[in-house]
């Protein structure tokens, strides 16, 4: 059973994008199941009634606003009033810090910022516009889920979208005030994830798959999100064929386009970025596709159009911008988000690449129409995030040895960065390390090598690292990282990966060891050093479906039944 098979069975005016507010028994829309959790009935049975327009316009509320906030610098004296209304949150929720992202040979740090989706119905206004009253004030999803990345140059930016079916193991999650979220005991749809603590979960969750260091994120529910798109002046989007989203049994967007390139705005923009039914195969993959050429076009809207040059409209789009989002407490004032909007202006839109997960059918019973992340490839691509290599091949100009650094990239300061070694480490003799036998990976197929721990205790002794012990404990990690329990120790923890030549990458601050913890893993099973990767690819794989921010000729094919 496929994406759009499990979304017939069950599925209500939120789960496929009816004009919501009609409740149960309305015209165009199918009575919401009751009983369960909102948990339990997404992981089988009948489907439950999804969130129509709350899952949609995420992306295009968060990159709208960091685009209206940098487009006029005449309009930042009339938004620092704006300070107050800004609503922040815990950035990592996670045992498992994987810190800032860290600086290049040349000074210049890229940023990887997690734009989420909130379905939350918390307020009048976001009840008007997500509609299905049987989950007002209930607990949030974050149905849309996107990773940007912004090169350390700025010479270009990729995004990666997650599908929103994805099957996930959750790592542990402790709020703020203490309540703690274990780590699950088996898959999650990654949706779930804002329920375990907040936005800081669903940072972990993606930290934990990807090992991308996160250093912002931004959660955006509905509000302001029809002004913005009426502000540009409309966005050009195409389709294949004439296209109406709607069933027979009244399910769909209600969006109504003929074939060809139209501009829409207002209502018809939320239809196309809510649509399913209608896009290639009604899935939730073509729907992500629809808003990357949404997006991309919107970008290239934005650039040229001269409206929002307005001081006064700009102060009104802001308001409305932030009163729907959350940040985390790096972005908590109106120069920083100021700022990071002028960064990100820097790309042209010719390096952008909009991607999705390489992903595949869940073949586990009960999760039919799930997702998991495609082996290998999925990985391939949260790589090139991880080295800042661009998705489109083109490469930048701080990826070759010897080239200059580009003189409109000056060097970002990252949010959290482990200490270099050279500068504040103790000498290696006053550094305590324990080291863990880790080998037998997180799959668990391959039995752990006998006194590997050991083993690589010698080898650090054999450097002048005196206080080394072969701890007794043992793990499980597929590659060899560095923990290490206070900021203190963030310098000796990265001298101690120098030492054993691991990269800057492979250390962690965590809640989960009291000092600094050597997990020998799955790629050490043998020798001095670990067993290096396979060179990185150079360009997305063909199954993250990537679109290039200069292609305006991108076009919607259209699901069969869906045309007039």
């Amino acid at each position: 059973m496929r994406h759009s098979d499990v979304r017939e069975e069950g599925a209500s005016a939120r789960a496929d994008g009816e004009i919501p507010g009609g409740g149960a028994g309305a015209p165009g829309t199918v009575p919401a199941p009751r009983g369960g959790s909102r948990s339990a009935r997404r992981t089988g049975g009948a489907r439950p009634p999804r969130r129509g327009r709350r899952r949609v316009l995420r992306w295009v509320s968060s990159v709208l606003s960091l685009l209206i906030l940098g487009t006029a610098a005449a309009g930042y004296l009339y938004y620092r009033h704006l300070n107050g209304s800004i609503q922040t949150d815990a950035l990592n929720l996670g045992e498992n810090k994987l810190g800032g992202s860290k600086p290049n040979a040349f000074g210049q740090t890229p940023l990887n910022i997690l734009l989420i989706g909130s379905d939350a119905r918390n307020d009048a206004e976001n009840q008007a516009l997500g509609g299905a009253t049987d989950t007002f004030d209930g607990p949030p999803l974050a149905d849309v889920q996107m990773l940007l990345h912004l090169s350390a140059d700025r010479s270009n930016m990729s995004v990666v979208s997650m599908p929103r079916d994805t099957m996930l193991m959750m790592p542990k999650c402790t709020e703020p005030g203490g309540k703690v979220h274990p780590a699950s005991k088996g898959l999650v749809q990654t949706n779930e994830s804002i329920q375990r603590g907040g936005p800081g979960c669903t940072v972990a969750a993606w930290s934990e798959l990807s090992k991308i260091p996160i250093d912002h994120f931004m959660m955006i529910d509905f509000k302001g999100v029809v002004r913005m798109a009426d502000a540009i002046g409309g966005v050009p989007v195409c389709v294949e064929q004439n296209v109406h989203s709607r069933t027979r049994d009244g399910k769909g967007s209600g969006l109504k386009l003929p074939k060809g390139t139209s501009v829409i705005q207002g209502e018809t923009a939320l239809q196309w970025l809510r649509t399913r039914y209608g896009f290639e195969d009604g899935t939730d993959i073509g729907r992500t596709h629809a808003q990357h050429q949404y997006m991309n076009s919107m970008a290239r809207e934005f650039r040229k159009n001269a409206k929002l040059s307005n001081p006064v409209k700009l102060n009104s789009l802001a308001q409305a911008a932030i009163e729907a989002m959350v940040v985390d407490t790096g972005l908590n004032k109106i120069d920083k988000l100021f700022d990071l909007s002028m960064e990100l202006k820097k790309v042209p839109p010719g390096r952008i690449t909009m991607t999705t997960m390489p992903w595949i059918y869940s073949t586990k019973p009960g999760l039919d129409g799930r997702v998991e992340p495609k082996p290998g490839e999925a990985e391939d691509l949260f790589r090139m995030v991880r080295e800042d290599i661009a998705l489109d091949g083109q490469g930048s100009a701080s990826a070759t040895p010897g080239a200059a650094a580009s003189p409109s990239a000056p060097a970002q300061q990252p949010t959290t960065t482990a200490p270099t070694a050279a500068a504040t480490a103790a000498p290696p003799a006053k550094i305590a390390v324990s080291v863990r036998n880790s080998t037998g990976g997180k799959d668990g197929t391959e039995a752990k090598v006998k006194g590997r721990a050991s083993e690589v205790a010698a080898l650090l002794t054999g450097k002048g690292f005196t206080k080394v012990v072969a701890d007794t404990q043992t793990g499980a990690e597929d590659t060899s990282v560095i923990r290490y329990a206070t900021d203190a120790q963030a310098a000796d923890a990265a001298a101690v990966a120098t030492a054993l030549g691991l990269p800057a990458g492979s250390v962690q601050k965590s809640d989960q060891v009291a000092g600094i913890v050597v997990f020998v893993g799955k790629d050490w099973r043998t020798g001095g050093t670990p067993t290096p990767p396979p060179p990185a690819p150079t360009k997305a794989p063909d199954s993250a479906h990537a679109l290039n921010g200069d292609n305006d000729q991108a076009c919607m094919p259209i699901q069969p039944g869906f045309t007039w």
